[in-house]
């Protein structure tokens, strides 16, 4: 199992008022499945997002990450989990302007303590994924909004983790430029990648094979897309020695 979360709830405190983002949300996501969050304004699927990412820890119940209980964990030990295991994809790209794209893309084996030699090799190889080695000493602001989004793609996969989260990653993208950003989260999906990603578009989500709707900080609905059930199919066809 990928992950795991068992009861969770998380409030927050807003002045005088409590605010209860999650209520008791209990959800398991297999390695290799590629699923989507949806949910309104205020569902709580931004909390969901922060809690599976070791963003934020939850004021209640047990969270499991590859068998690891990261729920109980101190800061510390969530940004090794983070920087180890967890691949981030958000909506407005985090990259850091005065730096190139291969700076911006080595950041993560920088806070990891790798060293230099095998930096340059794995931030090349992860650059390479998206296309965008003859851009690699161009800085943010002389690259597309689809390029930036492929160097923060590459970012997430430097450190080779098992989990990619994205948060809106087309949300600041045309149609078009969208599709190819689908397109490399599909191959990494194909590639072996536990993708989760959250958004509010039908479109995007469809690309996933389960969608996990919230509502009121609750799930309201857990089902399989059409491409999920064609891959179980597949899956069991392959199974029984059918091709």
């Amino acid at each position: 199992m990928a992950l795991e979360i068992q009861n969770i709830s998380k409030t927050y405190t807003m002045g005088m008022e409590e605010v209860r983002a999650l209520r008791d949300v209990t959800l398991s996501i297999k390695e290799n499945e590629y699923v989507a969050i949806m949910g309104p304004s205020g569902s709580g699927k931004s909390t969901m997002m922060n809690v599976l990412g070791c963003l934020d820890t939850p004021s209640s119940g047990s969270y499991l990450l590859e068998g690891d209980d990261v729920s109980q964990m101190n800061d510390d030990q969530l940004a090794d989990i983070r920087n180890q295991k967890i691949g981030f994809v958000f909506q407005t790209f985090n990259l850091i302007p005065r730096a190139d794209v291969f700076h911006n893309v080595e950041l993560p084996l920088i806070y990891g303590g790798v060293r230099p030699g095998e930096r340059k090799v794995k931030a090349d190889e992860a650059i390479g994924k998206v296309g965008l080695l003859d851009r690699k000493k161009h800085k943010p602001s002389e690259l597309s909004g689809g390029q930036r989004q492929r160097v923060a793609i590459a970012r997430a996969l430097v450190n080779d983790p098992s989990i990619i989260l994205a948060d809106e990653p087309t949300g600041n993208l045309d149609s078009v430029t969208g599709n190819e950003i689908m397109a490399i989260l599909d191959g990494l999906h194909a590639a072996g990648n536990t993708i989760i990603l959250v958004t509010h578009e039908n479109a995007v989500a469809e690309h996933a094979h389960r969608i996990v709707k919230l509502k009121d900080g609750r799930i309201e609905s857990d089902v399989k897309t059409r491409r999920g059930n064609g891959a179980s199919d597949k899956r069991t066809k392959k199974q029984n020695g059918v091709t």
